[in-house]
């Protein structure tokens, strides 16, 4: 079976999008399965240090109470073979190739103050790749830039210094749940603070309500208006919600309607994982020590593969 690899941004908090497109397919696939805070990625702009650490601590929480239990839990951060084989890949990296790379042409080329981390992320991202050995990187289409810089990377150090790394395969994954803003549904939700349109897994059920409330429609008032038609994307994102928590759309004909039953069925869907995120958040030490232990899983499995590529490289 192949070895299971997925690295989550602590930029933000985590919402209902990353939920039902992401967690919960990571809850069903967790054997051999390595699932890290990538909070080193987070530092690629401006941040300031104590929200940094309490939105990793956060989502690392998070993790456990959506009941990743039983995959190998870790940060990024906190296995020191990511930044180690990160330097050896940027010495195999060309300029040419991270110039091309979109997160820097759109949100760095041309500004004296980019971090020089923006520009080289993708070369710690392939590094958090290869240090696992996966056979199949999983990737959405937003990804796959950076999935294909680590093959051409895979590939140019195994043949210039020798075979050290798995070139991964670029698969994409089953469709799952994909879960847009409701202010703006043309656009997945966002994990950013200021997000009116993102239903965060912590938000209490007024908040829920006052968000799903005030979700754009259409002005459409037919017996049939609540149907899923691509010229209606709020209603179709809304509907989707729907099915994703567990509700029905059956015998809803207002827009009200499917309001109050979307925010029927997000509000149970949070429940039970609010409700295990308060316990293990009054436990600390407990959570601290799944990912400690998880963080010596991965020393373990990674320091082979660095050892390697050092060795094939010279030092």
């Amino acid at each position: 079976m192949n070895r299971q690899l997925s690295l989550l941004t602590p930029s933000g908090h985590l919402t209902l999008g990353n939920l039902l497109g992401a967690l919960r397919p990571m809850a069903a696939r967790q054997d051999d399965a390595y699932y890290g805070l990538s909070d080193l990625h987070a530092m690629t702009s401006t941040h300031d240090p104590a929200l940094l650490r309490a939105r990793t601590t956060e989502m690392a929480t998070l993790l456990l109470a959506a009941g990743l239990d039983r995959a190998t839990l870790f940060l990024q951060s906190r296995v020191p073979a990511h930044t180690q084989l990160a330097y050896l890949l940027e010495c195999t990296a060309y300029t040419g190739e991270l110039n091309r790379m979109i997160q820097f042409k759109e949100k760095g080329r041309g500004n004296d103050s980019t971090r020089v981390s923006l520009y080289t992320y993708p070369v710690l991202m392939a590094a958090d790749i290869l240090l696992y050995r996966p056979t199949e990187v999983p990737v959405g289409a937003d990804q796959r830039q950076h999935v294909e810089l680590t093959r051409d990377l895979a590939i140019r150090f195994n043949n210039t210094y020798g075979a050290v790394f798995t070139v991964p395969a670029v698969v994409t994954p089953a469709a799952g749940a994909r879960v847009m803003d409701l202010s703006d549904p043309t656009r997945k939700m966002s994990k950013s603070a200021d997000a009116a349109g993102s239903v965060f897994l912590l938000d209490p059920p007024d908040v829920v309500r006052r968000k799903v409330a005030r979700a754009v429609t259409d002005s459409d008032t037919g017996t049939d208006a609540v149907r899923a038609d691509p010229d209606k994307p709020g209603v179709t994102n809304l509907l989707e919600i729907l099915t994703a928590c567990g509700g029905s759309a059956d015998g809803l004909t207002t827009y009200g309607a499917l309001k109050r039953s979307v925010t029927d069925a997000v509000v149970a869907e949070l429940e039970p994982l609010q409700k295990r995120y308060a316990e293990l958040a009054a436990d600390p030490t407990y959570v601290d020590g799944v990912y400690r232990t998880g963080a010596e899983r991965c020393r373990e499995v990674t320091a082979p593969v660095l050892a390697a590529a050092e060795a094939a490289i010279g030092i």
